[in-house]
């Protein structure tokens, strides 16, 4: 069995609870007695790359435990893509620090980076372990139940959703709509968890845009005008990385970033809420709102999820413990192991870091309505125990006075 120290990095976009994987992957190491001491990566793997590594057991226990409730990536995120020309300066480092155990934080770009880091240490005949911990708001890495930090940004989105749609409806003689966009290039989880806001068919969300699904101009304004007239106003939502029949994204951005995924809210770029608003004002000359929040999806603490909080430093410990027991070349994975009719409850389990690297999870058909613009009751079974409870706000009955 390995006996040396450990190094520790977050890579790609933050979310709410990165964080609380850091914390459990720190307190986990320190106690581990085949590992000696615990490194951060600053800025990711950049942080191996130039040497720039921090000594994590110096920092207080408070500190510590109060990482478990702070947003955003503490020890600094990158989104380098790795080249032939990094690895040997990458394995001078790892040896310098005696590094046997790799944990990285992340997506499915970083299992890539675990995996053929590790790779390339073990070819050479240095000897380390790497295991991933599962991370992103988008919740479309392979092989889990869903990953830490999207129970959180799915709360963010249908409480933003639910209280936009409260205040649509309220000035539905100013504003006939409102366009509501999430991050997520390729998979619509995070724009179909706003409708765990919906109570009753007046509610908002009114049409949801998925990924998985192709815009159709057509469908989508007849869809559009049934609701107003139904309703009063229209409630969208939409995930940022839609795209026409074609492929082309309806954002019409072109920029994209190292590993070749379109940057949507890039400089120069449209994002699909400003789009869809022109299209909407274009053809009914209503005027509307759009509301991209961006990076504030991905980091707001305030609205984090207790149980994701919970999951994703179970996730860090999980980690350690697989790793000084020997196993190599893993994700941690949660795993739901209640049925729908069940209070939830889930556990832990493992996938090659290759499998992960190598795929993407979309939504399932199972939970996209047949109009592609609305999900199904097995999606909300399947979300509201991750989102938890919304608020009920009150509702006049507006019954007419008579003189």
């Amino acid at each position: 069995m390995l006996k040396g120290n450990a190094i520790l990095g977050q890579s790609g976009g933050p979310t709410a609870v990165i964080n609380a994987s850091l914390a459990g992957v720190i307190e986990a190491s320190l106690k581990a007695r085949r590992i000696d001491r615990a490194f951060g990566m600053r800025f990711g793997i950049e942080g191996v790359l130039n040497r720039h590594l921090l000594d994590l057991g110096a920092e207080s226990a408070e500190t510590r435990k109060r990482l478990k409730v702070t947003p955003s990536s503490a020890l600094g995120s990158s989104r380098l893509k790795l080249q032939e020309e990094h690895f040997d300066p990458i394995l001078k480092t790892l040896k310098q620090f005696n590094i046997r155990y790799f944990f990285m934080i992340g997506g499915n770009d970083t299992m890539d980076t675990i995996n053929r880091v590790v790779q390339y240490t073990k070819d050479r005949g240095y000897e380390m372990i790497g295991v991933g911990v599962s991370k992103t708001v988008d919740n479309d890495l392979f092989g889990t139940d869903h990953t830490p930090g999207f129970p959180s940004a799915a709360r963010y989105v249908a409480l933003s959703v639910q209280q936009g749609g409260v205040l649509a409806r309220d000035m539905q003689r100013v504003d006939q709509f409102c366009v509501f966009q999430t991050v997520g290039r390729s998979a619509g989880w995070l724009p179909a968890a706003a409708a765990c806001a919906k109570r009753s068919p007046g509610d908002a969300p009114h049409i949801i845009l998925l990924p998985e699904r192709p815009f159709e101009r057509d469908a989508f304004l007849s869809a559009v005008e049934k609701a107003h007239k139904r309703h009063g106003f229209v409630s969208i939502v939409c995930g940022e990385g839609i795209t026409h029949a074609d492929g082309t994204p309806v954002s019409a951005s072109t920029t994209k970033d190292k590993f070749q995924n379109v940057e949507f809210g890039a400089m120069g770029g449209t994002s699909a809420a400003m789009i869809l608003h022109r299209i909407i004002s274009d053809e009914f000359g209503w005027r509307g709102e759009f509301q991209v929040t961006e990076s504030l999806q991905m980091s707001a603490d305030d609205r984090a999820v207790k149980l994701d909080i919970n999951e994703a430093y179970g996730c860090g410990r999980e980690a350690v413990r697989l790793a000084v027991a020997g196993t190599d070349g893993v994700m941690v994975t949660i795993e739901r192991t209640s049925k729908a009719s069940e209070p939830y409850k889930s556990g832990f389990g493992t996938i090659s870091l290759e499998e992960v690297a190598n795929a993407e999870r979309p939504m399932p058909d199972k939970y996209i309505g047949k109009d592609g613009m609305s999900v199904t009751k097995a999606f909300l079974n399947y979300a509201k125990p991750l989102v938890g409870e919304l608020p009920e706000y009150a509702q006049l009955s507006l019954k007419k006075a008579k003189p």
